[in-house]
Parts: structure tokens; C-alpha cells; sequence
């Protein structure tokens, strides 16, 4: 397939997904509580801040919602060209598509336009993006992940741990191809790189919304990921809107 029959389809692809991006499901949720997040514990409308502010299942519905804002664009782009290469080259246009779609849907949620370019991490998004990419190495680096935060309670490097490997699978995988094919051609090149590129422009995007993080770290004033206090502050909250309303119904009667 020719390039030149593809470019809009690229544009309308990449407008799409980043819209998609700019759907900030933890705002949405936060306002329909009657609350905004983002004047909430600290501001960002990420999964860990909504778990705090409104129950663990919130905050699980938030992560949820998060990835799948990844999973969609990207899984659109793999469908829509699998099996589909650029006349002259060996490389599908679904690797292209799949991670330029990854891309947009990330930099939507990071820069959204609709709320001044101010928006969340990524990290979610960019779960869902390397989660159709390659599903076994997004399923390994998330529980390892998780295992980190829960064993060190960083919760910035446990999110560079679920998301930095999905990259770098992408790339091997592009190089391998590209290998594979034997085919050393400028096209091939050309594509390969800016597959390439887009994958590292996600981990980019994520690494610098996390700036802050990453300089508290450095000079070690990270503030602590504690999930078990997370959970166990859920649980209470739960419990004591559960004897409330105990104590309404006994009141009523």
C-alpha cells in the first residue's frame, strides 16, 4: 500500500486517539462526586490520588478507564492494518500504526487540549498502548511493578518498571523484523526508525510528566507510595459510612 493513500488515514488516526487522550476519566468521576481531583490530596488525577480521596474501587475504575484509553487507539491501529505492508518494504503497517496511535493517545492525556495542556502521568495509557504491543511483557513488567511499589513504596520508579519494557520490546521487535526481512532497504529503515521513535516518544512523554518525581527521588524527598495504607484507609472509610448509616436507619426508626 502506498504511503500517499495512507497519510490522512495516519491524520485522522492520530486526532482521534489523541481526543481519546484528552478524556480525563478521574476529573469526570472526581466532578460527578460533586469534587474535582485536582484540589484533592496532591492534584494529580491519577489512580493513587483517586484511591485516596474515593475508595480503592474508585481508583481501580480510574486505572481501568486509563488503560483501556491506550488499549482502544492502538488496538484500532493493529486492526485496521494487520497483514499490511508499505509497497517496497517488509515492515507491517500495523507496527507503524499501532504505536503512532500509542503515541497520540498518550501525549492526549499528558497535553490535553481541552483542560490548557494540563493533564495526568500516562502511565495507564501507556500500560494499554504496550499491553496490545506485546501482552506478555506488559503483564510481566506490571507485576513486577507492583511488587516493587508494595516492597519500596516508590511509586514513580514501580511506574517506569510497568511501562519502560513495553518500549524496548517494541523496539527489539522492530529490529528483529527488520532483520529478519534481509531486506535492507531504505524504506525499511525509514519505517523502522520512526516506529522506533514513537515507541521511545511514549516513555519520553511519561518520564516527563514525572520530572518532579524524578528530582525527589534524586535528592530523596519522594514522597512514599503506600498502597497497604491505601487499602486499609478504604476499608475504614467504608466502615465508618457503613455504621453511619446503621446509626441513620436506628435513628429513622
Amino acid at each position: 500500500m502506498r504511503l500517499s493513500m495512507l497519510w490522512w488515514q495516519f491524520l485522522l488516526l492520530a486526532i482521534g486517539s489523541y481526543l481519546i487522550g484528552n478524556i480525563n476519566f478521574a476529573i469526570i468521576i472526581s466532578k460527578l462526586k460533586k469534587r474535582d481531583i485536582r484540589t484533592l490530596g496532591s492534584g494529580n488525577p491519577g489512580t493513587l490520588n483517586m484511591s485516596r480521596n474515593f475508595g480503592l474501587k474508585i481508583g481501580v475504575l480510574t486505572l481501568v478507564l486509563d488503560i483501556l484509553k491506550g488499549v482502544i487507539p492502538t488496538l484500532v491501529g493493529y486492526l485496521l492494518y494487520n497483514d499490511t505492508y508499505f509497497i517496497g518494504t517488509t515492515l507491517s503497517i500495523e507496527q507503524v500504526a499501532k504505536v503512532g496511535c500509542g503515541f497520540f493517545a498518550v501525549l492526549g492525556h499528558v497535553f490535553p487540549v481541552f483542560m490548557r495542556f494540563k493533564g495526568g502521568k500516562g502511565i495507564a495509557t501507556t500500560i494499554g498502548v504496550f499491553a496490545v504491543c506485546n501482552p506478555v511483557i506488559a503483564l510481566i513488567s506490571g507485576a513486577l511493578a507492583i511488587a516493587f511499589i508494595l516492597f519500596t513504596e516508590i511509586g514513580a520508579m514501580g511506574s517506569f518498571i510497568a511501562t519502560t519494557p513495553g518500549a524496548i520490546a517494541m523496539c527489539y521487535s522492530v529490529y528483529t523484523d527488520y532483520i529478519m526481512s534481509r531486506v535492507a532497504s531504505a524504506n525499511n529503515i525509514i519505517l523502522a526508525a520512526i516506529t522506533n521513535l514513537f515507541a521511545i516518544a511514549i516513555i519520553f512523554l511519561t518520564w516527563y510528566a514525572h520530572r518532579k518525581n524524578i528530582n525527589r527521588m534524586l535528592t530523596e524527598e519522594e514522597h512514599p507510595t503506600n498502597w497497604r495504607q491505601v487499602i486499609r484507609e478504604s476499608r475504614i472509610k467504608k466502615q465508618n459510612a457503613k455504621n453511619k448509616k446503621e446509626e441513620s436507619d436506628k435513628t429513622e426508626e
